[in-house]
């Protein structure tokens, strides 16, 4: 069987101790690529140093809706998504928000991300997707080494649940095409498709279920994203389902999956 090379990221780094442990122990065993920080995370300077010692790429996880304690720009995403499509951001504030996610990840990390995506999707929204490519340019004279932007179109997901189909459809289209035209005029690869995306409910065994549909229908080059932690996070959202996917991602059945549909955890993009 041909080998598929799939990237596999974990978002929310630095959000909390459990999400840093489940990402570090699953880059550890080879079931993740990558890991995508979020700068202001409370957790992530402390841990920053063993996600640069785990081999995973490590990404910048761009935020525009959660409030971490820092100043910024942060608005709850449907009213973000309003601002941006009225397109009444600043555009100086804007350009100074995501400027300084960057400064904070380099002054943490030592180097420029290997990657960027957004918490939420944010990255392909109308003003902040402009903003972004500018912003990049800036900080990477051309002919020099990039990161590799995500892209969210959707892919391929035969027997998934029409409600999730519909999720990962709204969610490719609020900026999917635009922004891949974008990147790639500007000279930024990006990765195939996305898979991963799901209402994050039904458990560990309802999410073992959407996993190996995700991992038998990936092609090369497509990304599967994933919210795993080793316990609960105050406040979140997600609730049990961060640990229900750290549970999916480190058992034995996910190995077997791995090995039967022929998926490695890729680095970086194959398709651009």
């Amino acid at each position: 069987m041909k080998t598929k090379h799939v990237l596999v990221c974990a978002d929310d780094f630095g959000l909390h101790p459990a999400v840093d442990a489940a990402v570090l122990e699953l880059a550890g065993c080879g079931r993740l690529s990558a890991a995508s920080c979020l700068t202001d995370g409370p957790s992530f300077s402390a841990n920053a140093s063993g996600l640069l010692a785990s081999g995973a790429q490590c990404g910048l996880h761009l935020n525009f809706t959660e409030h971490l304690g820092a100043d910024g720009l942060f608005l709850p995403l449907g009213r973000l998504i309003r601002a941006c499509w009225m397109r009444r951001l600043d555009p100086v504030q804007l350009r100074a928000h995501i400027r300084r996610q960057f400064d904070r990840y380099e002054a943490v990390m030592g180097r420029s991300p290997d990657y960027v995506d957004g918490h939420q999707h944010v990255h392909q929204f109308p003003q902040i997707r402009e903003a972004l490519i500018q912003e990049l340019d800036a900080r990477h004279a051309a002919g020099a080494a990039r990161p590799w932007l995500r892209c969210t179109l959707a892919g391929r997901q035969p027997g998934v649940p029409p409600g999730i189909r519909l999720k990962a459809a709204v969610i490719a289209l609020l900026g999917a095409s635009h922004f891949r035209r974008l990147a790639r005029r500007h000279g930024y690869a990006l990765n195939r498709a996305l898979l991963g995306v799901y209402g994050f409910q039904g458990g560990t065994a309802g999410y073992a279920a959407l996993l190996r549909g995700w991992l038998a229908s990936a092609r090369d080059g497509d990304l599967i994203m994933c919210h795993p932690a080793t316990g609960a996070v105050p406040g979140d959202a997600l609730g049990g389902q961060r640990r229900a996917e750290y549970e999916a991602w480190k058992s034995e059945e996910v190995g077997g999956w791995l090995r039967e549909y022929g998926v490695t955890a890729g680095r970086g993009p194959v398709a651009a």
